[in-house]
């Protein structure tokens, strides 16, 4: 599960809040979590800040479940720095997309990730994440990935579902694969090529994801595709088949649904805008309350 960062109404990193995003997460049972990457708003900090908000969660989650670190930067040199860091503080593994904004060519994505891979030896997950990077990789490329002895994982968030079946069919049994895997198809797609996982950016889910994939492993398949329902229902509510937010950009959309749920959601930083219009509000609460999970007292929409 990919985890947002907490920031207070001044906009600072609030690492008691952090510290209760984490604990709800695990509260909930999720099997691992990822930190500063999308969902984390790694883009809105500085280096530094990418240092802090790893070590917290690395602290906070003490060996309870595996924790991934976003390290997804411009350049070879500052992922390789943050990665290190990972390591050093010992995180599970790094996690990267292609360089952002660059649109590298197939061959440029391998060697960025060569590079970044035998230089730091921890476990690296590839993230295919085209909305983010401009930049949608292709089976083949993903196959070369997966054959670096430094990536251990690949997580596919490609709208194209077609594609990533592909891919999770071409590296499966190479590379630990996550996609979307969280519905029939999906079940039908794990249990034929052995998918591992689907990382939902900010939990809202949770309460369906985690339950579904143990029903999926122990082969209770009545019970998942339950789950599976419930959690497609609630992420239709809320985010489009391209990753998009109904309601706003998706982490401000994931945080404003976070408060109303009285969980510790706070504030997103700029370029992104917080969620502060009733009716917008309003909207997004109804649609929580549609799929299956009801605002806090005093929170529910007009």
């Amino acid at each position: 599960m990919a985890a947002p960062t907490a920031f207070g109404s001044d906009l600072a990193f609030d690492r008691q809040a952090f510290r209760e995003v984490l604990r709800l997460y695990l509260s909930q049972g999720v099997h691992g979590l990822l930190i500063n990457g999308t969902t984390g708003e790694w883009f809105a900090q500085s280096p530094s800040e990418r240092r802090e908000v790893a070590d917290v969660a690395v602290q906070e989650v003490a060996g309870r479940v595996p924790v991934v670190i976003g390290c997804t930067s411009f350049t070879p040199a500052e992922t390789i720095g943050l990665a290190a860091h990972a390591r050093d503080i010992g995180a599970a593994g790094a996690a990267s997309t292609p360089p952002p904004y660059a649109h590298p060519t197939d061959d440029e994505v391998v060697a960025f990730f060569e590079t970044v891979t035998e230089a730091v030896e921890i476990p690296w997950m590839v993230y295919n994440w085209p909305r983010g990077t401009a930049v949608d990789l292709q089976v083949s490329t993903c196959v070369r990935l997966a054959q670096l002895g430094g990536v251990a994982a690949l997580k596919d968030s490609t709208a194209d579902e077609l594609k990533s079946a592909e891919t999770c069919e071409a590296v499966a049994g190479s590379v630990r694969f996550f996609g979307r895997f969280i519905h029939r198809r999906g079940m039908a797609l794990a249990r034929e090529f052995g998918g591992d996982g689907n990382i939902d950016g900010g939990g809202l889910g949770a309460p369906f994801a985690a339950p579904y994939f143990e029903a999926l492993w122990r082969e209770d398949l009545e019970a998942a595709r339950e789950l599976g329902a419930a959690y497609t229902r609630l992420a239709s509510q809320l985010i489009t088949a391209d990753y998009s937010g109904r309601f706003a950009s998706p982490t401000a959309q994931l945080k404003a649904a976070m408060n109303l749920l009285g969980q510790p959601g706070g504030r997103v930083r700029p370029p992104l805008a917080n969620v502060d219009d009733p009716a917008t509000l309003a909207a997004i609460g109804a649609a929580l309350q549609a799929g299956g999970l009801r605002p806090a007292a005093g929170e529910a929409p007009a």
